[in-house]
């Protein structure tokens, strides 16, 4: 779930607060309880259904919707690699360091961790890697924001603004992309974790689901602390200037490295778990497990040699949020009714616990497609 608050979450949030204020920062903790509940779902399928989510997709549901949603696979890590990418090389100017050299350097750091061979060493580096987001809380404590305008900006919600229901739309996408469903239940699969695990699989998707929603939230604050948004509308252009902006409120060596651990944890992280998502999910959908390395690699690889050859841009990070909320009913709908339908009797969603995620579900979807559309019209 550390994957979660990856660089197209953090640039997300901070667009959000810099131009939003306070406004959207009830947002990703009103999301927490979906979060947790599609990914609850995601363990169930790895723990009962005896495969992973694409292969049970192709089994019960038939080649053609385990394509389609390979497909939505295949974009969403694209996209997403692609963001953080664009992160970890914001990093590298702001220090200094040309793309040509930090992009291949993350590049073959990616491809090594997968080439360790054993799943839970890679498990326990993307861990490591991942706690540096924890500095997101301490930028957010430091920038300290005051009460009031919290209080003041979420009283005042601009629902009809095309610009905010956008960014709301954005961060939907962010919260839920699609790769984490993916991810999952294969992840658990591959740890060889079954019946007796389930108890405290669920409370790690508890924890893991509070923990990304808070960080999110945190850089948020930071931005709307500091950035000066409050409805000024001012909008970023860099990764880099988040850190600028950062800088002069935290004190220059430990603003700037506080910034840089969290985005290049998130980054690193999400690269790690959406790159093995992808490839575990294109093997199960194709049915032919050797395709691990060379899927994982060419995802790497490929969306490394983008970033180096693309702009940097801060809309174009949050376009790729905005693709995931379009892919939400997709991949949602699908892990609803494998888990309604195809899972053995005793662990299936029914009655009133179905109803809830199916309406909730539902309704933070279409939440993401209104807020797509309003703002690309």
């Amino acid at each position: 779930m550390l994957a979660d608050t990856d660089v197209g979450n953090v640039v997300t949030a901070a667009q959000s607060g810099t131009q939003w204020g306070y406004r959207l920062l009830p947002l990703p903790l009103l999301l927490i309880p979906l979060l947790y509940m599609i990914q609850e779902l995601a363990v169930r399928i790895g723990l009962f259904g005896g495969c992973g989510f694409g292969e049970l997709i192709r089994l019960r549901c038939g080649a053609g919707w385990a394509w389609l949603a390979g497909f939505a696979l295949a974009v969403a890590t694209v996209g997403s690699l692609i963001t953080e990418f664009v992160g970890i090389a914001g990093i590298g100017e702001m220090y200094g360091v040309t793309r040509g050299v930090v992009l291949p350097l993350a590049a073959a750091c990616l491809i090594l961790v997968m080439l360790t061979g054993e799943y839970r060493r890679v498990e326990r580096i993307a861990v490591l890697i991942g706690a540096f987001e924890l500095s997101f809380l301490v930028v957010a404590w430091m920038a300290h924001p005051r009460l009031a305008a919290i209080g003041a900006d979420i009283a005042r919600q601009p629902l009809l603004e095309p610009g905010y229901l956008y960014l709301a739309a954005a961060m939907i996408g962010a919260t839920f992309n699609p790769w984490m469903v993916f991810y999952q239940p294969a992840a658990l699969a591959e740890k060889k974790l079954g019946a007796a695990h389930y108890r405290p699989a669920r409370w790690d998707t508890a924890i893991g689901a509070t923990i990304a929603q808070i960080l999110t939230a945190a850089v948020l604050v930071a931005a709307a602390a500091t950035l000066g948004a409050a409805g000024s509308g001012q909008s970023l252009d860099t990764v880099g200037q988040i850190s600028r902006a950062l800088t002069p409120f935290l004190g220059g060596m430990f603003g700037r490295l506080a910034f840089a651990a969290g985005v290049v944890g998130a980054a690193m992280v999400a690269a790690i778990v959406c790159s093995l998502a992808f490839a575990w999910g294109i093997g199960e959908v194709a049915g032919v497990r050797r395709w691990f390395r060379p899927v994982y690699a060419a995802g790497v690889i490929g969306s490394a040699l983008m970033v180096l050859l693309a702009r940097d841009l801060i809309w174009l990070t949050i376009l790729t949020q905005i693709v995931n909320a379009l892919l939400m009913p997709l991949v949602v709908g699908l892990l609803v009714v494998l888990a309604a339908r195809h899972l053995p009797p005793a662990h299936r969603i029914r009655g009133g616990y179905l109803w809830l995620i199916t309406a909730t579900a539902s309704a933070v979807s279409l939440a993401g497609i209104v807020g797509a559309v309003a703002g690309l019209l």
